[in-house]
């Protein structure tokens, strides 16, 4: 049965069913960062199935009424389906490689259709356990399924608004421009001008803690911290906190993020070491506290709060940024844990001067951070 369009997507292999090809698009949107789930894209090969499937509009409309679930799906989606059901294929029109890669569990099936449908609800239902599980326990499979899931993390920046106005006739009515208006005019009344403030995004400081009770996490947290990078690289910097200071911003600059945290280990000098975070977020507030880059930021501090040196110069470190930085997130990997409570003498130091204690074990919780983020 031929596809939409008449020719197979760019690139792909012409051997394989019309289904399976819809399967692997429909994994091709989720990779492109659609919440596409297996449910969903069992109903799209069916909706396409009532349908024409040789007929391209059909097959659009049935995807975009299936698999997205927003309005902020509909630019993904449109451009994954431009690159598998164009009419005209070029050397520009292709999938990027992370999508292919996470749509290739539906094409390499040898099971045929049925087979690829369980494959799917396979994956899907692995990918929805693994978002819960303790990222310090999985194995080298999971944790390389795991790399990819961070690749499509959405990141939202927070925001905040500018203090020059600009001309927007949806905006606010603009008193000063109004009125000026009306002196060039001698007084007689015109039409109102209106003007909105933009929003631009705000800046971004990371913290994370790389020492020896930490190191379980440590990798999936300059993960996490290198997508955030990717996503906004002018606005965030990012540390690492044990027993020096160092800023590894350069390195999570570098797109792969293999080759991003290969470089950062190489640059921090305490990897598993010990834990002085009092005297290093001292150094931090002496020489970048001052700077822009602190001034109204939202800074996420990434630790256990195992503190060998002094509490008390921890909870005044945090107490000085506090009155520095915008919010304060401070992300514990124990804290979503049962029977959790925060009595190290570190955590019960900064406590008062957090804006919010949330977890950093798994999947799940770096979603929730970066929900907390975004918001700050």
């Amino acid at each position: 049965m031929p596809l939409a369009g008449g020719s197979p997507p760019a690139g792909q292999n012409t051997g394989h069913s019309a289904e399976e090809i819809l399967l692997a698009f429909a994994a091709a949107v989720r990779a492109a960062g659609v919440k596409v789930t297996a449910d969903r894209s069992l109903s799209f090969v069916d909706a396409v199935g009532r349908l024409a499937v040789d007929r391209r509009s059909d097959v659009f409309w049935a995807g975009r009424a299936t698999l997205c679930a927003s309005p902020e799906d509909l630019p993904a989606y449109q451009r994954t389906f431009e690159a598998w059901f164009a009419v005209e294929h070029s050397a520009a029109q292709h999938l990027e490689t992370s999508a292919t890669s996470v749509s290739a569990a539906a094409l390499d099936d040898d099971g045929g259709p049925e087979g690829g449908r369980e494959q799917l609800r396979a994956l899907a239902s692995r990918r929805e356990l693994l978002r819960h599980r303790d990222v310090a326990i999985l194995d080298d499979a999971e944790r390389a399924l795991l790399h990819r899931m961070f690749e499509e993390l959405q990141v939202r920046l927070p925001t905040r608004q500018t203090r020059r106005k600009h001309l927007d006739r949806h905006g606010d009515v603009d008193r000063v421009r109004t009125l000026r208006d009306q002196l060039r005019r001698g007084g007689e009344p015109g039409p109102l001008r209106r003007a909105r403030a933009p929003r631009k995004p705000r800046r971004m400081v990371w913290l994370i803690d790389v020492s020896g009770s930490m190191a379980p996490y440590a990798d999936s947290l300059l993960r996490l911290a290198h997508r955030v990078v990717e996503a906004a690289p002018r606005q965030v910097e990012v540390f690492t906190i044990g027993t020096r200071l160092t800023r590894v911003t350069d390195a999570l600059r570098v797109p792969d993020p293999d080759n991003a945290l290969a470089l950062a280990g190489r640059t921090v000098p305490d990897w598993s070491g010990g834990t002085r975070l009092g005297e290093v977020l001292r150094a931090f507030n002496d020489r970048w506290g001052q700077r822009v880059m602190v001034r109204g930021a939202v800074v996420v501090i990434a630790s256990d709060g195992w503190e060998r040196g002094d509490p008390a110069l921890l909870g005044r470190q945090a107490e000085r940024l506090h009155h520095l930085a915008r919010r304060i997130i401070w992300s514990n990997p124990h804290r979503g844990k049962a029977g959790y409570e925060p009595l190290q003498r570190g955590i019960r130091a900064v406590l008062p001067h957090v804006d919010f204690f949330i977890g950093g074990h798994s999947m799940q919780s770096f979603e929730e951070l970066l929900d907390v983020v975004a918001n700050a």
